[in-house]
């Protein structure tokens, strides 16, 4: 907790939400025109680029003294939740819009508990079995939506693969050095794991033509301010803010208010992108931003 400053973990959480929310209806308008692979590079390269000079400016080592098995962890995690994760997440993104794509993201959080039981053994409450419940409620909202929606089917379907496949891989990635994180500084894992991503998913486009297609797109002039804005935000400050909140406030309690960026991200959408507002909408938003506080809380 941080005694000089009030509620200032509470806030940065808060705060967090807020900047991934805008930071994603950003890249939903660089999506329209950038491959989410060359998004994802961008991305990540700038990320890294930034928190080398943070890195240095809190005294942070780049190199640790740990066992070559860690480091390879590590990066292997950032190849899965980084490199593939944030690439499937950019697809979902793209087919389903910002507002149905946050449902499906909060897929992370039944993820999350379930890897941890199987790989950590640790125990799910009633309270949390319950959130799951909630939460794959409202995607099966989402399979279900009405033509006024004015998403096709084929976008529909591949959009909550897409997503599924993200959230999956996320959870994967960071439950396997999840052991790690309680001695490992966490600016410093945050910067293998991006660097594990970024070359990992550099070597491999690079290898395939259209993967080198896909790079051209970055110089689309007409989305250059919402990719550099939205990298900016979402992959630097979000996680400074994210960083932050989990130092000076509990993690139960950060976890949750972090989860708010679903609803941040529906009302940006409305606002930004004149997604509808619609019943069903606000009902799944309800049903999965409630199951992800009972996950976290229970």
């Amino acid at each position: 907790m941080n005694e000089t400053v009030p509620y200032l973990g509470q806030t940065l959480s808060l705060l967090t939400a807020v900047i991934w929310a805008f930071a994603v209806i950003l890249f939903k308008k660089s999506g329209e025109t950038v491959h989410p692979i060359a998004l994802n590079l961008f991305k990540n390269l700038l990320a890294i680029v930034l928190f080398l000079p943070t890195l240095w400016m809190a005294g942070e080592p780049l190199v640790r003294q740990i066992p070559g098995s860690e480091y390879l962890l590590f990066i292997f995690s950032g190849i899965l939740g980084i490199a593939i994760g944030d690439t499937c997440f950019f697809k979902s993104l793209n087919r389903l819009g910002a507002g149905w794509s946050a449902i499906v993201a909060c897929m992370y959080s039944p993820f999350m508990i379930g890897m941890s039981f199987i790989c950590l053994g640790e125990k799910l409450t009633p309270v949390q079995v319950a959130g799951v419940l909630l939460i794959l409620s409202s995607v099966l909202l989402t399979i279900h939506l009405k033509g006024s929606e004015r998403i096709k089917r084929n976008d529909l379907l591949w959009g909550i693969f897409w997503g599924v496949i993200a959230t999956a891989v996320m959870a994967i990635g960071v439950v396997m050095i999840k052991p790690l994180l309680e001695e490992a500084p966490l600016l410093w894992a945050v910067e293998v794991r991006l660097v594990g991503g970024f070359v990992s998913l550099a070597l491999i486009t690079l290898l395939f033509p259209s993967g080198r297609r896909a790079i051209t797109t970055l110089f689309s002039i007409r989305s250059w301010t919402y990719t550099v804005t939205g990298s900016f935000m979402g992959a630097y400050l979000a996680m400074l803010a994210w960083l932050g909140g989990m130092k000076f406030t509990q993690v139960s309690l950060a976890s949750a208010l972090n989860q708010t960026s679903t609803i941040f991200i529906f009302v940006f959408a409305a606002v930004f992108l004149h997604e509808p507002i619609t019943l069903r909408r606000t009902t799944a938003i309800l049903l999965a931003v409630c199951g992800a506080l009972l996950i976290f809380l229970g």
